[in-house]
């Protein structure tokens, strides 16, 4: 059974709708990138799945449960999002910001036990925040705020992690080292991961699976070869793309098709 099941998924804004029957399952240890062009629904979906977005119609299944009858902590011991905005408090030290991340998981007094202060400190070392943990969050970067999101979400322990945009404001060195912890990390806790990219390149090299959105449908989803293709690429963002394949990396690449 897929750790996390998404059936005939719909979310409207009033009355807009922004979803369209959405359906997908991600399998424990694979990453599935989401893909589309701006305005597709992508960040949309990943709030559906949080549970913090009221869905019309439709159901979301984990490890074969319904979202929608969980109550708020054990969808938060199941579920961790890496959000698009940072947002972190900052006062708050590196520390007490993964802390954050056992609140699901505190006694009724809200005491920290060294249970959670291990798990916390083991997901700062695995994404080498440890030695930030007594700076503020405001005396931060950006790529260091962003892999304190992803130690705070490692550190909620859940078998399902969702990442909207995590390499927006990264420059290139930050972007492939967050992107090879969380496939390392998918690998070895054997995650489902579902990860809201714009960089095709990258979601080539780090992602098992894509799923195209289109206007709120998936209207491709499957291994990268086969949803990866300049046809349907091109006719996605309206714009004529080619991909290479065959290169010395081992994986396609995407490029702005030449026009003479």
């Amino acid at each position: 059974m897929p750790m996390l099941q998404v059936e005939s998924l719909s979310v409207s804004y009033g009355e807009r709708a922004v979803l369209h029957e959405v359906s997908f399952s991600v399998e424990r240890g694979t990453v599935l990138g989401l893909i589309g062009p701006n305005g597709a629904g992508k960040s949309t979906l990943i709030r559906a799945l949080s549970g913090v977005l009221a869905t019309q119609s439709g159901r979301v299944l984990v490890d074969g449960r319904s979202l929608s009858g969980m109550t708020a902590p054990d969808v938060a011991r199941h579920i961790a999002v890496v959000p698009q905005a940072h947002n972190l408090p900052p006062a708050f030290t590196a520390w007490e910001t993964v802390l954050l991340g056992r609140t699901p998981y505190l006694n009724w007094l809200g005491q920290v036990s060294k249970r959670d202060e291990e798990i916390a400190r083991d997901a700062m070392r695995r994404t080498d925040t440890l030695k930030l943990a007594e700076r503020r969050v405001g005396e931060l970067s950006g790529g260091e705020q962003q892999r304190l999101l992803l130690a705070r979400a490692l550190a909620q322990a859940t078998p399902i992690l969702l990442l909207d945009e995590p390499t927006s404001n990264l420059d290139l060195q930050y972007q492939i080292s967050l992107l090879e912890q969380v496939r390392r990390l998918t690998q070895q806790d054997e995650l489902s991961v579902v990860m809201v990219m714009h960089d095709l390149n990258l979601v080539a090299r780090y992602c098992d699976q894509a799923a195209l959105l289109v206007e709120g449908r998936i209207v491709k989803m499957g291994d990268i070869e086969s949803v990866l293709t300049a046809r349907i690429l091109s006719e996605a963002y309206h714009l004529p793309l080619e991909v290479m394949r065959n290169t010395p990396s081992g994986y396609p690449v995407v490029l702005p098709a030449i026009l003479r």
